[in-house]
């Protein structure tokens, strides 16, 4: 029962986020909604154990409203890091199969890529933690690629060689596992805070986020 009224949802969900004339209703809806959000996660792992009992529609109406529901997921968290100071400076691009972790020290944005395991930068980056965004910049991003908001890229690799250790998610924990995890995600931003003191960047970090491709 809890899997129909799952799927269900996911179905209205997918009906009401996309529609700029039923704002309100979906307003409403999500206020009342706020439980179910809750247990969807566990919902959902439910259903992915169960899809030998789901019929072809129901496969077929629950791909399509969890497909919708992860863009409008993603585009959600990407978020995270906009409105940061400090604001000349362009949102980095997030690196697929990897993630950003950003923060501010004095006015300056720091971005530090990460990839997922199983995935190695294209460029050597081992003696490069992070990339830099300020005024000493001209407000744009010190990276390797030429223009744009590029800072790295994460290819699919067996061996990890070109990141610091510590620029790469651990096994079994990727971006999106680490972002769930209040614990995870803080002592991922602790490592980089620390890395920063250690490069001699000293003050108190502000705007600190971290975004998964």
């Amino acid at each position: 029962m809890a899997l129909k009224g799952t799927l269900t949802w996911l179905c209205s969900l997918a009906a009401l986020s996309f529609s700029a004339a039923q704002d309100e209703t979906l307003l409403q809806n999500c206020n009342l909604q706020t439980q179910v959000i809750e247990r969807l996660p566990a919902d959902l792992r439910v259903a992915a154990q169960c899809v030998e009992n789901l019929s072809a529609q129901q496969t077929a109406a629950l791909l399509f409203s969890t497909r919708d529901l992860s863009d409008a997921l993603h585009k959600h968290q990407l978020k995270e890091c906009q409105d940061a100071e400090p604001k000349e400076c362009p949102v980095a691009e997030v690196p697929e199969n990897g993630g950003l972790a950003c923060l501010t020290v004095a006015n300056k944005r720091y971005c530090k890529p990460m990839c997922n395991h199983g995935y190695d930068f294209g460029f050597i980056r081992r003696s490069r933690l992070y990339d830099e965004c300020s005024q000493q910049t001209g407000h744009k991003w010190d990276t390797q690629y030429v223009g744009g908001n590029k800072l790295a890229v994460c290819n699919k690799e067996s061996i990890q060689v070109s990141g610091a250790q510590t620029a790469y998610f651990p096994k079994d924990q990727d971006c999106l596992t680490t972002k769930s995890s209040s614990q995870l995600q803080n002592s991922t931003m602790e490592v980089f805070t620390n890395e920063l003191k250690n490069q001699g960047i000293q003050g108190e970090p502000e705007y600190a986020c971290l975004v998964c491709g």
